[in-house]
């Protein structure tokens, strides 16, 4: 990816997809742990370009599948796939139905809004009793692929990158049980995976993973040459902290966050 792709304002589908089995594993995982639903339709909750929407659609054939996305490019690429009833163009903050689904389903994206404390009950108040809310966050915060590029850039570009008081937007399972019990039956899970990924020319495949989503918010305030500087530096760390097998690929260890909420 180059410098302005990467420094896109809007998400990148060809290079969000290059992963895309690796990033449906949770996917079906999610999907497994959820029961019985109550009548309505099924939310696909930032949709992205629509990589769940078979999955989803595999599982309850004989209901609706709406994808809800921010992302223009991605809600067209979703829209495009023909899975999905209606493909609506949202901010998940804003974002509300015009009737009580019976499941809204997040894959990888609440992670990027804040304030879990107020989203996640919000959330729950649109279901109807015996609807559930399904989420799947990464929680990669503390691995050196994600915790690089925060103590790079907090030393490289001060004026524009301050962590000092940063604190995960993901909480810890304990805490979402806490604040789920209220609303419901709860089943809270945490997954490593430990991925295998093929070489790829020019960069290291942990970046190239990366790139198009963890790297985002930090290229959208860099120009090209700040993020070649950041990115030199990145990619050095990586090669030490992600070494390379004997056969030219790289284990990279990805946790991930599971909780399905059946609502009371």
């Amino acid at each position: 990816m180059t410098a302005g792709e990467t420094a896109s304002k809007d998400w990148n589908p060809e290079a969000y997809a290059r992963f895309a089995d690796l990033r449906l594993r949770p996917v079906h995982d999610l999907v497994a742990r959820v029961g019985d639903l109550p009548h309505g339709k099924v939310i696909d909750l930032g949709c992205g370009a629509g990589a769940a929407a078979d999955v989803l659609a595999d599982r309850w054939p004989n209901r609706k599948i709406v994808g809800v996305d921010s992302s223009p490019a991605m809600i067209s690429r979703a829209a495009a796939t023909g899975a999905y009833r209606r493909c609506d163009l949202a901010d998940i903050r804003g974002w509300a139905p015009n009737k009580p689904p019976a499941l809204i389903f997040s894959n990888a994206a609440l992670q990027w809004l804040d304030d879990h404390a107020v989203l996640l009950p919000r959330l729950a108040g649109f279901l109807p009793p015996g609807g559930v809310l399904a989420v799947q966050m990464p929680t990669q915060y503390a691995a050196p692929s994600h915790r690089f590029l925060r103590d790079f850039a907090g030393e490289m570009f001060p004026d524009r990158f301050d962590f000092t008081d940063w604190t995960p937007p993901v909480a810890t399972p304990l805490e979402y049980a806490r604040l789920l019990a209220p609303l419901g039956q709860t089943d809270i899970w945490v997954t490593d995976y430990v991925q295998r990924l093929a070489a790829t020319e020019g960069v290291h495949p942990v970046r190239r993973f990366t790139e198009s989503t963890t790297l985002r918010p930090f290229a959208e305030k860099l120009t090209p040459d700040e993020l070649a500087a950041l990115g030199a530096r990145y990619e050095a760390a990586l090669a030490i902290a992600y070494p390379y097998e004997a056969d030219g690929t790289v284990l990279f260890p990805f946790r991930r966050l599971f909780f399905t909420l059946k609502v009371a």
